[in-house]
């Protein structure tokens, strides 16, 4: 069964933050919220709970993960980035955007992507997630909460703790985030619009 913490979107808990992070590193998979949407989210290095969230969402891992990072530091640990890239990135982040990136040796090898060897990695504009990544002290591996008999991301917490207590440990309820994705930009091979979603593409040269 899982907990279920409220969590106050301008002025996050810390008690509960700390809770959250020490069940994300105990193993636990949990549901927080982001700028755009709710989260799936575990540790990174958890081969278990990753399995957990192919298995809910129903993906393999052709479809990419995203990294959640704390900054723009962070985020270049995990990713190889050049000097053009890191103006693009800087002047996007935090926001709501997911770049697809080659990896570094830093991000474990089945969290990639099998044959691109390639990671989403994003720094999102929300104060509960950012604490939480804080407090989890690297990046939380995660994916859009979006049901495959869906149409659309789940947004109701209530509704979420519905469907899936059982297959969770923690839902975070930090109120209405949005129903909009984040825009998806490749920056392998310059830079291309995969998907447009909340993220203002010209802000990119886009």
């Amino acid at each position: 069964m899982a907990q279920f913490f409220a969590i106050h979107p301008d002025n996050p808990q810390e008690r509960l933050i700390k809770q959250a992070a020490d069940i994300i590193k105990s193993g636990g998979v949990v549901v927080y919220p982001t700028d755009s949407c709710y989260a799936l989210g575990c540790a990174l290095g958890d081969k278990n709970a990753m399995e957990r969230i192919l298995h809910i969402r129903r993906i393999d891992q052709k479809h990419h993960l995203t990294l959640m990072c704390a900054d723009l530091s962070e985020l270049g640990n995990y990713a190889r980035v050049d000097n053009s890239q890191y103006r693009q990135l800087k002047a996007a982040t935090p926001g709501s955007y997911t770049f697809i990136l080659q990896a570094t040796k830093e991000v474990p090898n089945r969290t990639l992507h099998p044959k691109r060897k390639t990671i989403g990695l994003r720094v999102p504009d929300n104060k509960i997630a950012l604490s939480l990544i804080e407090h989890v002290g690297e990046p939380i591996l995660s994916c859009t909460l979006m049901l495959p008999e869906d149409n659309e991301v789940l947004t109701d917490p209530y509704e979420i703790r519905d469907r899936l207590e059982h297959a969770v440990d923690l839902i975070i309820d930090g109120g209405w985030c949005g129903m909009e994705p984040t825009t998806v930009v490749d920056m392998t091979d310059g830079t291309e619009l995969i998907r447009q979603g909340k993220g203002d593409v010209a802000i990119l040269g886009l």
